[in-house]
């Protein structure tokens, strides 16, 4: 007991940051970073207990235990309809915003142009402008094109929202990559697309993976745009979702939502154990 208690006083002691700041210091930070934390995930954690409520209505805690509402959805054919058009919808955005941002974030990375910075913030727009003036937009711009409720409008429309988001993340990574390895592969003869293939891009592969996941969620969790433009035979999840608790409190979206997180966990992790680039095995 003791020697924990010494153990402790150390930890407080020692040092946090290279500038020699304690953990004693930043122990205010700490404790104020686990209230957040709380606060964010506490809504997720109560979500999930009341999706085995066999209730007609929400409630929590469940007085009785069941796995009706989930039945409800997988017997369910609108709901399953919607569940796979967002699949297809999530899946075409990532492979379409995915390469295009990886792209231009190289090209704005390598290009020596004085206007790179004007383009960067041009790509940034869609997340400075209010998510509801890009889906009426698009809205009106779809109207006249003959493309309302249909899977290229919405993949082009949620293309655009997980764009910036591709663009920032392998950005960042292209900036602690060490362009000199790329050089030395184009001085040798290797075209420079080769050379971002089997040079730059096994070097950024986490951030790549990681815009992936982004691109998709981002698509998947969308709300506002799915309001305007998906309908017919191609209604969203989150579309169906929204209109459940606008028209009536149906437990249904409990389990959804709770199907959902267990989603996005999965390939979190998915990406952190398959993302990361691999240590070279110890010879020695």
């Amino acid at each position: 007991m003791q020697a924990g208690g010494t153990e402790m006083l150390r930890w407080f002691s020692a040092p946090a940051t290279e500038t020699q700041i304690t953990h004693g210091q930043r122990l205010w930070l700490y404790v104020f970073s686990v209230v957040i934390m709380v606060l964010l995930v506490a809504p997720t954690l109560i979500v999930i207990p009341m999706s085995f409520s066999d209730s007609q209505y929400l409630e929590f805690p469940p007085e009785t235990w069941s796995l009706r509402w989930y039945r409800h959805y997988f017997g369910s054919a609108e709901w399953m309809q919607a569940t796979r058009t967002s699949f297809k919808v999530a899946v075409l955005t990532m492979l379409v915003a995915t390469p295009v941002g990886v792209l231009a974030a190289y090209g704005l990375h390598a290009s020596r142009v004085r206007l790179v910075q004007a383009a960067f913030l041009f790509l940034l727009t869609p997340m400075m402008v209010p998510v509801v003036l890009v889906a009426i937009g698009a809205f009106y711009a779809y109207a006249r094109l003959n493309m309302l409720y249909s899977l290229t409008g919405l993949v082009l429309a949620h293309t655009v929202l997980a764009l910036p988001l591709v663009v920032i993340v392998t950005g960042s990574a292209l900036k602690g990559f060490d362009t000199s390895l790329e050089v030395a592969a184009r001085s040798l003869g290797a075209p420079r697309w080769k050379a971002f293939l089997t040079i730059t891009l096994p070097q950024i592969r986490f951030a790549v993976v990681t815009s992936a996941l982004l691109a998709f969620l981002t698509s998947f969790d969308e709300v506002v745009v799915a309001m305007f433009l998906s309908g017919g035979d191609n209604p969203l999840l989150t579309r169906n979702m929204f209109n459940a608790l606008r028209d009536q409190i149906d437990p249904t979206i409990a389990a959804i939502s709770t199907l959902m997180i267990l989603l996005t966990t999965l390939m979190m992790l998915l990406v952190q154990i398959f993302g990361q680039p691999r240590k070279p095995a110890d010879k020695g």
